[in-house]
């Protein structure tokens, strides 16, 4: 019988981190984070990272273990992943799976192998190259002729996305896209129990503005200036989350604090609407809709009543 493992997804902001705690505390479980910033050491605030108070004792995985300087990717995720499932199960826990990355959660669901995707060095430096003389305009447009799919999906100024997806239809021959869907299509490699939680677009939206300006209170700011006095540089991996880039800019003299500030504050908003794009895409996924339970406590009884009921229907 496959490995129980229970996901815990959704846009940013939806309360995904308390309720993995919640049902590992009833369930017997253990936390695997699937979040591509909170595995920074240092990056506290703009990934809000989940505290220890926030943990309540549950073991969790995958947070605070690389350093800001380090490149972290989906390959070195589900390397890491599978060994954390593994741990868990063998000490007679529940994994649980919690994150807003979508890509991250496929890769350790379907089991993807990355192995057709190895890095060609040459070919990367010839493409930031590019970007770096002609722009990153040029670089889309190469992306538009080799993979209109891809390219339509990827923000021109996402430079490094649009290099990887150049990359895989250099050396695969095919859209990332398609190869997305593909992987899609696969058997899931656990007994998995996918829910998403989402809410009402506005709300939604009016929690993600509040949740930045908390995070400037908080030192946001000086969490920043310290990672760059620090010596990371800006076009490392750390520095493309949200809010480390656009703090980074205001600290380069590009714009104003304010500017800074609604540039968070949109890009999050962008971010969450392409966080439900694609958890539509997959499949056998169960939508919790927060707004229709009472209160969080009553959407808690619903997810574990329905894994509960799940994995009994797959045990007996």
């Amino acid at each position: 019988m496959k490995q129980p493992l229970l996901i815990i997804a959704g846009p940013t902001a939806t309360g995904k981190s308390a309720a993995a705690a919640e049902l590992a505390i009833r369930m017997n479980g253990a936390v695997i984070s699937a979040d591509s910033m909170q595995v920074y050491r240092g990056m506290d605030i703009g990934s809000a990272k989940v505290t220890e108070e926030e943990m309540r004792g549950v073991p969790h995985y995958l947070i605070d273990c690389v350093d800001p300087s380090e490149s972290w990717n989906v390959v070195r995720f589900q390397q890491k992943a599978r060994e954390a499932v593994r741990e868990i199960s063998g000490s007679g826990r529940l994994p649980i799976l919690c994150g807003g990355t979508g890509f991250y959660i496929q890769a350790l669901l379907y089991d993807i192998d990355f192995t057709e995707m190895e890095e060609d060095t040459a070919l990367r430096e010839s493409l930031q190259k590019i970007a770096a003389e002609r722009g990153p305009d040029a670089l889309h447009a190469m992306l538009a002729e080799k993979d209109p799919a891809s390219a339509a999906a990827i923000h021109p100024g996402n430079v490094k996305r649009v290099i990887r997806a150049l990359e895989f239809a250099g050396g695969t021959g095919q859209s990332i896209a398609a190869h997305n869907l593909e992987q899609r299509e696969k058997e899931s490699a656990y007994s998995a129990v996918f829910f998403v939680l989402t809410m009402d677009r506005k709300k939604l939206y009016g929690l993600i503005d509040r949740r930045v300006d908390m995070m400037m209170e908080k030192g946001l700011l000086d969490e920043v200036t310290s990672l760059r006095d620090a010596g990371i540089p800006r076009d490392s991996t750390a520095m493309q989350g949200i809010g480390y880039k656009q703090l980074y800019g205001y600290l380069e003299g590009e714009y104003s604090l304010d500017e800074a500030v609604r540039l968070i504050k949109r890009d999050t908003r962008h971010f969450a609407k392409r966080q439900l794009t694609w958890f539509r895409r997959e499949k056998d996924v169960r939508w919790v809709d927060i707004d229709s339970f009472p209160s969080r406590e009553a959407v808690w009884d619903y997810m574990q009543r329905t894994a509960e009921e799940y994995y009994d229907s797959i045990t007996f």
